[in-house]
């Protein structure tokens, strides 16, 4: 595996990255793709709660507050 490939839910806060593949499925993928959550998406770690989860991303312009659990399915470098 690529080492410039990590998970989103392991980007420090204030740093921005790109989706490269989500490995989900069911009504989360679908949740996650309807957000505009694809390859090559930009996606800004905006704010960690101080107990870590969840987490608020910058998506397209929207903010979204994601579950670790969820967030460790998302790919990005």
């Amino acid at each position: 595996m690529n080492e410039n490939i990590l998970t989103l839910n392991h980007v420090l806060e204030g740093n921005t990255v790109r989706v490269k593949k989500l490995a989900t499925s069911g009504s989360m993928r679908r949740r996650l793709l309807d957000m505009g959550l694809i390859e090559g998406t930009k996606v800004e770690c905006v704010q960690k709660s101080p107990a870590g989860d969840p987490i608020a991303y910058l998506i397209r312009g929207a903010v979204i507050a994601l579950r670790s659990e969820d967030s460790s399915r998302i790919f990005v470098e």
